[in-house]
């Protein structure tokens, strides 16, 4: 991850805020879709305990997958810490915790 690199506007000292880690469904570009517990700070993204979703395994899409979890069909490649700049995200979707258990 980049450093913290703080601004001082009007005496004011402003830094980056690192987004919460929680699971979600990342749509990269190239058609990479993955699951794993995300963070940011800056441009500099994290998945974490992350898999490739290489088959949805759904009837009505990744939406499926965020609420109710991994299904029969679904299949998950383990990818372990992925990083990517935030400029190669399409989409996130916040995904049910609960559902997810094995990302830690």
């Amino acid at each position: 991850m980049s450093e913290n690199k703080e601004v001082i506007i009007n005496g004011i000292r402003y830094l980056p805020v690192q987004e919460e880690s929680s699971i979600k469904i990342v749509i990269l570009q190239r058609g990479w879709v993955m699951i794993g517990r995300f963070s940011k700070e800056g441009y500099d993204c994290t998945l974490t305990n992350a898999y490739v979703i290489r088959r949805w395994g759904t009837s009505r899409g990744l939406g499926e997958l965020a609420e109710e979890g991994e299904k029969s069909e679904t299949v998950l490649d383990k990818a372990g810490t992925v990083k990517f700049d935030y400029l190669t995200v399409v989409a996130t979707i916040d995904c049910d915790e609960k559902k997810w258990s094995k990302i830690i």
